[in-house]
């Protein structure tokens, strides 16, 4: 399935979801949930700007701590959140990534 979608089927799908557990109460539904939207990687300026725009439309304030812009919209227990991920941050994700499958930890019991 693609993780693409057009704004009409993203919002058709939200209000899917809401008919479905509106008519199914035997259908257990979780405490809250976090709708993310990530902005484009781009220079850090131009995507703190971008959360700031968007904090203008959804009359919210900014939040930048550990190497992430974002801001949040709460609907109850649903929150919209717009997140900028900055240049360090994702340089130190990279590095930590990049060991990925380098080390093979031993489990008893399995062939040399």
């Amino acid at each position: 399935m693609s993780t693409m979608h057009s704004r009409p089927a993203f919002i058709a799908g939200l209000r899917a979801l809401a008919e479905l557990l509106e008519a199914r109460p035997d259908i257990p539904i979780p405490r809250s949930t976090v709708v993310h939207h990530f902005v484009r990687d781009a220079q850090d300026a131009e995507m703190r700007a971008e959360i700031h725009r968007m904090a203008a439309l959804l009359g919210s304030h900014v939040d930048g701590k550990a190497g992430h812009y974002t801001t949040s919209l709460y609907l109850g227990p649903i929150e919209y959140r717009a997140v900028a991920i900055l240049a360090e941050s994702r340089a130190r994700y990279d590095a930590h990534d990049s060991y990925r499958d380098c080390v093979t930890p031993y489990s008893p019991g399995e062939d040399q």
